[in-house]
């Protein structure tokens, strides 16, 4: 019986990363459906098979409990200081809501409402309740402006989920939403600045470089050295805790050296924007953690055309054309990569792109497409669950090594 579980990020109002949505499945069996044995099971299964602060990333957590796990105590097992409870609507009208509600929130909790319609019976409870969630996936819903303005009025935080489209985001930033949750989140960038142009020198020469078959030091130390942002970077990382190096690295080429080109590879793309400053972190986390689980998927998928160095190209540049701010075959055209490479990227019918589909369905919790995916590429759910929670974990340790602040090169 295998547990899934991933986690779906949710931006505040400074488009920054302060929290995951953790999204569970159990056989045929979700969260929502109010079987509490098994919602239990899974979170039990969290905590025992998790190191759950690694999983968070150190941020705030949302869940959505049903009343008997309330009753129970169940969320009593998360720090009140990282958990936001959420509760559905229809919860409110047990008797005992506002007794559960008031308990959690005496003990420090933050309470969620998800679907609340502030019917006149719900008033009461609204002191004690501190995020209303509203849905944006249907922008035809004529209950988004009366609910986010009343919630405003009331000072209660706002959380806006189901933004899955440019119009649902820039509707959500029109209200003032305090949070922001769904398949767009991770493209909204704190400046819109167009990249391609500032990356056609320096990127694609350097993404050609490390992908000929006898790749030559000298020159990507070269074109490494006229970056300043790159050159930082491929010191700071060398130098970190990571590599627990015994003297400090300051040339270039030594610090190649030492990465290795199978490292390289893996770091230059996401050396290549972590410094820029207009790009969300975790739009570039979300390539680096598609890059590694495609890697890792792709050595159990029978008869895939692509090495397992081109399939962690193929998470990795999956994000490209969104940071590029141009559709993904502008992005990729330059790019020294195979036919089956590319034709994956960009949806081309064939085990490539049924791969990079996988890795997308399964980070947004769609189920039933994981499984139609997982049986058409003879995968086990067991090894898609396994590599998903490895590579979450294996980017979060990386990438807190990378963004230390204040280390010196």
């Amino acid at each position: 019986m295998e547990t899934h579980i991933v986690r779906q990020p949710i931006l505040d109002s400074n488009q920054k990363l302060v929290a995951y949505e953790l999204v569970y499945f159990q056989d045929a069996s979700s969260l929502y459906n109010k079987r509490d044995a098994r919602v239990a099971n899974t979170i039990v299964t969290f905590f025992n098979e998790l190191n759950a602060e690694s999983f968070l990333g150190g941020k705030d957590c949302f869940l959505t409990f049903t009343p008997n796990l309330l009753m129970k105590n169940i969320p009593r097992v998360f720090d009140e200081k990282k958990l936001v409870i959420q509760i559905e609507e229809n919860i409110l009208v047990n008797p005992e809501a506002r007794n559960i509600v008031l308990k959690y929130r005496n003990n420090g909790y933050r309470i969620a409402v998800i679907g609340f319609d502030f019917n006149r019976r719900f008033m009461n409870i609204l002191p004690d309740i501190d995020i209303i969630k509203v849905d944006f996936s249907n922008l035809q819903n004529e209950g988004i402006d009366a609910v986010c303005k009343l919630t405003k009025s009331l000072g209660k935080k706002l959380a806006a989920s189901g933004i899955n489209s440019p119009e649902a985001r820039e509707l959500a930033l029109s209200y003032d939403c305090d949070y922001f949750q769904g398949e767009s989140v991770s493209e909204m960038l704190s400046t819109k600045v167009h990249k391609m142009e500032r990356l056609e020198s320096n990127f694609y020469r350097l993404m050609a470089a490390i992908s000929k078959e006898i790749p030559d030091f000298d020159e990507i130390s070269k074109i490494i050295s006229l970056d300043v942002t790159l050159s930082y970077s491929l010191l700071k990382l060398v130098n970190s805790a990571y590599f627990a190096l015994p003297n400090r690295v300051k040339d270039i080429k030594q610090a190649l050296t030492i990465l290795g080109l199978g490292q390289l590879k893996q770091w230059i793309y996401l050396l290549s924007f972590s410094d820029d400053g207009g790009v969300s972190d975790e739009l570039i986390k979300t390539s680096f953690l598609r890059a590694v689980f495609c890697q890792e998927v792709s050595q159990y998928i029978r008869e895939i055309p692509i090495s397992r160095q081109e399939a962690y190209l193929l998470g990795m540049f999956s994000t490209l054309g969104i940071l590029l701010e141009v559709p993904i075959d502008n992005a990729i055209a330059q790019l020294p990569l195979s036919d089956e490479l590319k034709g994956g990227l960009v949806g081309e019918p064939g085990r490539c792109a049924d791969l990079l589909a996988l890795c997308t369905s399964y980070e947004k919790g769609k189920w039933i497409e994981v499984g139609n995916l997982a049986r058409t590429l003879g995968l086990s759910e067991g090894i898609i669950k396994e590599k998903y929670l490895e590579a979450v974990e294996y980017v979060n340790d990386i990438w807190a090594e990378l963004t230390i602040p204040g280390k010196s090169v």
